[in-house]
């Protein structure tokens, strides 16, 4: 007897094991199998889990063919999706409270990280003498890319001590190996990144740390509450037409978030590519150790995620009114909730 794939279906539906059957019967019912995700830095522990379900083929399993392009930062990143060049960003949450300001609605649907995992530090070359924030007037401050989350962290961190975003000067310096060249070589004075950037300029001396969110603790006491980070968010329009393409989407996010948390240090340093390490395994190792607990274990949003993510964001956009923005709109959990039951 033949069996063919309408049969594999039927038995996968009738015992509940459509979850685990091949790829091709789950393939079934996408609405699209090819999917472009644009992500700010790919190589960073801010996008962890991208970077895994990439690599261990968990997108794959699910039906999809995704291409992942890397950008500068993630303003570079969503401009790519604005601009239809690609579907989904890899990216920080506060950008779809940002866009549902300017009318173009996008909503987060899975969470990479449950804290923003950014440090801010000063160079410890051309700041030997740092003492207070004020001292950073002035200042060039290198950020992944202008407009980007590591942006408006330090733009948060400059309001809380009395000063705005004229009083420095932003330079964009990516995510990567220019990152670390940019500090090393007195081309900035204070950096707002992220791991393992961060901790290699830390190994070697080039910074001293003011901020740091790579902790539950660390995060709550400098924004007050839970802070949301890096997600896969898109046009709601999107995610209407294309649900279970979606939903295909965060189920392996979901499993990604979950392996890196078993995998730990050593496993996630020997499933990533090697030019992600930044030519140093053991600093990479320690970075991942010290994001662990800020990266999501599951891909659900913090209690009181999204009411912080707002609250930071007024303190610095003036125009930013609290009244005029649906949360609702920004995040689902409907997709996530069901990874997890799967």
């Amino acid at each position: 007897m033949t069996i063919n794939r309408r049969d594999i279906l039927k038995v996968a539906a009738a015992t509940g094991t459509l979850a685990i059957a091949p790829a091709f019967v789950r393939a079934q019912g996408l609405e699209k199998k090819s999917v472009h995700i644009a992500v700010g830095g790919e190589s960073l522990i801010y996008y962890l889990p991208l970077a895994i379900a990439n690599a261990n083929g968990f997108f794959k399993e699910q039906g999809l063919d995704v291409k992942v392009s890397n950008f500068a930062g993630g303003s570079k990143a969503l401009q790519a999706v604005v601009g239809g060049s690609a579907d989904v960003v890899s990216g920080a949450y506060e950008h779809t409270i940002n866009l549902q300001q300017k009318g173009q609605m996008f909503q987060a649907v899975v969470l990479q990280g449950r804290a923003p995992m950014i440090t801010v530090g000063v160079s410890t070359k051309t700041m030997p003498n740092y003492k207070s924030p004020k001292d950073l007037k002035g200042k060039r401050i290198g950020v992944t890319a202008p407009g980007s989350s590591t942006n408006m962290l330090f733009n948060f961190f400059l309001a809380k001590h009395g000063m705005n975003a004229s009083d420095v000067s932003f330079v964009g310096v990516g995510a990567s190996a220019g990152a670390v060249a940019a500090m090393r070589s007195g081309q900035i004075d204070a950096i707002s990144n992220l791991d393992p950037v961060i901790s290699l300029l830390e190994a070697s001396n080039d910074i001293k740390v003011v901020l740091d969110t790579r902790t539950l603790k660390d995060t709550i006491d400098v924004f007050g509450g839970n802070m949301p980070a890096g997600c896969l968010y898109l046009p709601i329009d999107y995610i209407k037409e294309n649900p279970n393409t979606v939903q295909a989407l965060v189920n392996a996010m979901v499993r990604a978030d979950k392996w890196i948390q078993r995998a730990g240090s050593e496993g996630v340093a020997a499933a990533v590519p090697t030019s992600y390490l930044l030519g140093d395994p053991a600093v990479y190792k320690m970075s991942v150790k010290r994001s662990l607990e800020g990266l999501s274990p599951n891909g659900k949003m913090p209690d009181g995620g999204p009411e912080t993510a707002l609250r930071v964001l007024t303190t610095f956009k003036p125009g930013l009114a609290k009244s005029n923005i649906d949360l609702s709109k920004t995040w689902t959990s409907v997709f996530v909730d069901k990874a997890n039951k799967g």
